[in-house]
């Protein structure tokens, strides 16, 4: 896919022989959610539904805002239940219950890391209702946060967030397969919010948030020791020359957030959710070896002592919790 990602980018003039498809993509996809929205086969959940969605194939940051929105969301009392297709999973059957003891070839990394920093029931299937279902059925929660499924139509939601990689924007412009996007950048009209992950190259309405993802610590894999990007890495990392290795959607944030905490790296880029082996994260060198937090849950059963991940927090706002809050009636009057 790497290739296809670099065209959608970088403006090759070849992918353009795909636009007929992508033309056929477009109206296959409008009539889909036409016959939805006009169907009788939407299930509405007793429970507010907040889908976080991209208009774009491959990552755009919507998994750090997940866990955020589930993080502060539950610091206001709130009690969330998260669903997501849990891209990558082999589970022994779905609907799938994730906890942060599940291995990630059963949960899918992102659906795991969810899991894990945030502490809410979280349940991976491709059929985001059967999953919304199986929540309700088996936990108590108040609130559910969709991670992706803004194409799922068959799930109707209370509140959309769209999020936009601020960076690379909507590429060429076009629809799969000529273009990254799923829906057309109108499809922006009928969401409630939308969040920029990170700079904002392209026309957004005045109302979209800007989401930031902070580097705050180094995590060794092999004792899940934690250095500060700020007090303890100088100090700590003898050589600053590290590996980098990739194996996300948009592999040069992370390296520009590896530059910006002041390392000189070699870079080693992976396609997206890449099954790590061994082999490639071993180098002929010396040097430390810094990953994703994603990537890193697939390489701890091979890690060595010059193995680490790059934590990141998302930041926005002070006031988006808040406009979530004000957005939901149903639940800010409970």
């Amino acid at each position: 896919m790497s290739f296809l990602t670099d065209a959608w980018y970088k403006e090759s003039r070849w992918i353009r022989v795909l636009k007929p498809l992508s033309a056929v993509f477009g109206l296959v996809s409008a009539m889909r959610k036409h016959w939805y929205q006009n169907s009788k086969r939407i299930y509405t959940s007793r429970y507010p539904v907040i889908i976080v969605g991209n208009l774009t194939a491959g990552g755009t940051g919507k998994t750090p805002l997940v866990i955020f929105l589930a993080q502060q969301l539950r610091e206001q009392g709130f009690k969330p239940g998260i669903v997501s297709r849990g891209y990558g999973s082999k589970a022994p059957s779905y609907p799938f219950a994730v906890t942060p003891a599940t291995d990630f070839r059963e949960a899918g990394e992102e659906s795991l890391m969810i899991a894990r920093h945030t502490q809410c029931p979280v349940i991976i299937d491709p059929d985001r209702v059967s999953a919304v279902q199986y929540l309700e059925a088996h936990f108590h929660c108040d609130i559910i946060i969709s991670d992706d499924g803004m194409q799922h139509y068959r799930l109707d939601r209370t509140l959309e967030i769209v999020v936009i990689d601020g960076q690379r924007g909507f590429g060429n412009g076009l629809l799969l397969p000529a273009g990254p996007l799923r829906e057309s950048p109108e499809r922006l009209q009928s969401v409630d919010m939308i969040v920029c992950n990170g700079g904002a190259p392209i026309a957004l309405s005045e109302s979209a948030y800007r989401m930031d993802l902070d580097a705050t610590h180094l995590v060794h894999l092999a004792d899940n020791k934690y250095l500060s990007v700020k007090d303890e890495i100088l100090q700590n990392m003898t050589a600053k020359k590290v590996h980098a290795v990739s194996g996300i959607g948009n592999p040069e944030r992370f390296f520009n957030s590896l530059c910006a905490c002041g390392f000189d790296i070699i870079t080693h880029i992976f396609r997206d959710h890449h099954l790590f082996a061994s082999g490639d994260i071993q180098f002929d060198d010396d040097l430390d070896v810094v990953m994703t937090e994603k990537d890193a849950v697939k390489c701890n059963e091979f890690a060595s002592d010059r193995h680490w991940y790059l934590k990141v927090v998302a930041r926005l706002p002070e006031n988006f919790i808040q406009q979530i809050i004000d957005l939901l009636p149903a639940i800010s009057n409970k």
